[in-house]
């Protein structure tokens, strides 16, 4: 099949320049004002055909900030008797023009900790960590809770949600790769204050129940640990430095004087 032959637009839209430039001065000083809107519309760049009856004149974009930028504008005839009329004029970026990164979605820009007071975070309707809380989880700590009457949760964690909690709690600060698990005296698993999760967690994670414990309240793998251990014992050599007694029997007294 051939292809249809590309028809040049009318030499006179190629040619007005000057009226596409207007347009761009026109569009730019409803932001800039008269007197910079001038300015703000550099040396045309170069026309385009749009069809047989349509031209984009672009123009470079001096004002500040818009470095590549460049005003289109597109002049159009009806006919060849037709007056050129400014069918759009915009503000495009070029191919070398500083834009602004891709918009991304709310809920992939959150990130932990954002959540504020009075804020709502609700989750998305395909959330991989939920499953329906009619759905067997494969965790026994989970299908007790579901079963019992009035608990009414619509949904509980998935495998994949609690994997994938299971891997931020080992790898964050409360995990066995911390500065302070390392200078620990002993772990959380061999810990009195130790509070195991339930269910399939509970074999790696619990809570902390000592108040004086940096991770007081938060959730702690087995292996971290702090100076707060159950097992510490407190030192019992005195704080205070005792000169040690030297007992010296190798020298001969003398006596000088009888005591009266």
């Amino acid at each position: 099949m051939n292809a249809l032959p590309t028809l040049d637009p009318p030499a006179r839209l190629v040619d007005a320049v000057e009226q596409a430039r207007s347009a761009a001065v026109e569009e730019a000083a409803a932001d800039l004002g008269r007197q910079a809107a001038h300015g703000a519309v550099g040396a045309h760049l170069e026309a385009v055909a749009e069809g047989a009856d349509a031209v984009t004149h672009h123009f470079a974009a001096t004002q500040g900030g818009y470095r590549g930028w460049r005003w289109s504008v597109t002049l159009a005839a009806a006919g060849a008797d037709e007056p050129v009329t400014v069918s759009e004029v915009v503000l495009l970026p070029g191919p070398d023009a500083l834009v602004a990164p891709s918009w991304v979605p709310w809920h992939e820009r959150v990130r932990p900790g954002d959540l504020g007071i009075g804020d709502l975070l609700p989750a998305p309707e395909d959330d991989p960590r939920l499953v329906p809380g009619y759905v067997a989880s494969d965790d026994p700590a989970v299908e007790e809770v579901a079963r019992e009457v009035g608990l009414g949760r619509r949904s509980v964690l998935s495998r994949h949600g609690r994997e994938q909690a299971a891997r931020r709690w080992h790898d964050g600060p409360h995990g066995p790769a911390s500065d302070m698990a390392r200078a620990a005296p002993g772990t959380c698993g061999t810990c009195g204050f130790f509070l195991p999760l339930a269910g399939s967690l509970r074999a790696a994670f619990g809570a902390c129940g000592n108040e004086y414990a940096p991770a007081d309240g938060a959730v702690v793998e087995v292996g971290f640990g702090c100076g707060a251990h159950s097992d510490v014992q407190p030192e019992s050599t005195s704080p205070v430095a005792v000169a040690e007694l030297v007992y010296d029997d190798g020298v001969d007294l003398e006596i000088t004087g009888s005591r009266e």
